[in-house]
């Protein structure tokens, strides 16, 4: 008998990632890791994990239905795994409003509830119902789940979720919900079996990828974090702006010709890294210029970073580690030497050997704050709730 499995994916803007697991007695382990590309023709699909890698074209175009996609996909993967055996299907959401706390079995009440928040989250949440729904075409039977980048972030004060505006408006739940909550508990988790005694205190996690934010921990739980109604607020990223002064917004609606449409593409795709170097949305990229644009969207960048930690630590009351996670986090030691450079008041300093090296600590034995660089595994924790919530072996 085939060993039982399951396939998580994890949707972001232009890519999918897709996990596979096989269910052992000691929960899921990761046996493959693929990556869809639709940022241009040809799709591209890239097996990076498994008992062979490949980087192929697929024959089906970006505005093909999900289900062509995925279909072309799963005939590939079906060259290397078994893919009669699974049984279930686990999804990243990101936004769950207030109404999700913890992963569920995704029925038709959940995809309405879920397609409800596609205002609050335009660039993420529409990928994340297509590829549910395209699963519903190709395996009707199989059981699917989602989890909630929003959910960790429910042990947050009302002080920390509340804007300053009308009561009724925060009733209808403008308010801060944070994201990226599925990395933050997986570090939350990790920290806590590689350093049980600093877990335990004040920790701040950066996030730092194409969509970056950081989050504060006390104890492993979330106290406050950088992103709040959307995931546009908090530090700069890539194509997003971070936080910004809403009076901008109010002066381009009224004197700068833009309507909702062109503010979102602005927002979203043409800011961040991108728009104030005018380069590049890749930091690498922008490491590699000798542009004085680059290196000023780069100490744009961590100039902000810095600047969220000291505001998180003064949600935690002091700070006793810091985290650097996700691409940039955990493989650009000029980013983290750069923000570290701006925080040594507060006891953070690092290392420059394991800093260059991406050792897993990055700060002297002594040093007043612990830093660390610890690989983030979203798919393992949209695995573990699947297998929690639909009961997959």
């Amino acid at each position: 008998m085939s060993e039982a499995r399951l396939v998580t994916f994890n949707a972001g803007s232009s890519t999918v990632k897709i996990g596979l697991f096989a269910l052992g007695e000691t929960g899921p382990k990761r046996i493959g890791k693929g990556v869809i590309d639709f940022r241009e023709p040809p799709l591209r699909f890239r097996l990076i994990e498994g008992p062979d890698t490949f980087d192929i074209a697929l024959e089906a175009k970006p505005d093909d239905a999900l289900d062509i996609v995925l279909g072309e996909a799963f005939r590939r993967l079906s060259w290397h795994f078994d893919l009669g055996s699974i049984t279930a299907m686990g999804h990243r959401i990101v936004h769950g409003g207030d109404r999700f706390d913890g992963p569920v079995r995704v029925d038709d009440t959940v995809l309405d509830a879920i397609e409800a928040l596609v205002p609050l989250a335009p660039l993420h949440q529409p990928q994340g119902l297509g590829l549910i729904r395209a699963i519903r075409r190709l395996r009707p039977e199989l059981p699917q789940t989602a989890s909630f980048d929003t959910a960790f972030h429910r042990t947050n004060a009302d002080v920390v979720r509340r804007f300053a505006i009308p009561r009724a408006l925060h009733d209808q739940g403008i308010k801060r919900y944070g994201f990226h909550g599925l990395s933050y508990r997986f570090i939350s988790g990790e920290l806590a079996r590689r350093e049980p005694a600093l877990a335990k205190g004040r920790v701040v996690v950066a996030h730092l990828g194409s969509g970056a934010s950081l989050c504060g921990l006390e104890g492993g739980v979330s106290r406050d974090t950088s992103m709040g109604f959307s995931a546009l607020d908090g530090i700069p990223m890539a194509t997003r702006c971070g936080a910004l002064d809403p009076g901008v917004l109010l002066h381009l609606l009224a004197q700068g010709g833009y309507d909702a449409g062109r503010l979102e593409d602005l927002l979203y795709r043409r800011s961040g890294l991108l728009g104030a170097s005018g380069i590049s949305a890749d930091s690498r990229e922008l490491l590699d210029s000798d542009r004085s644009e680059a290196r000023e969207a780069l100490d744009l960048f961590c100039f902000r970073i810095a600047g969220e930690v000291a505001r998180l630590a003064a949600t935690l009351g002091g700070l006793d580690a810091i985290v650097f996670t996700a691409g940039i986090g955990e493989h650009q030691p000029p980013i983290r030497a750069a923000v570290a450079a701006r925080l040594k008041w507060l006891g953070l300093e690092l290392d420059e050997t394991a800093n260059v090296g991406n050792a897993p600590r990055i700060s002297p034995a002594n040093a007043r704050v612990a830093a660390f660089v610890i690989p983030t595994d979203e798919e393992a924790v949209i695995a573990e709730d699947a297998l929690a919530v639909a009961g997959a072996q």
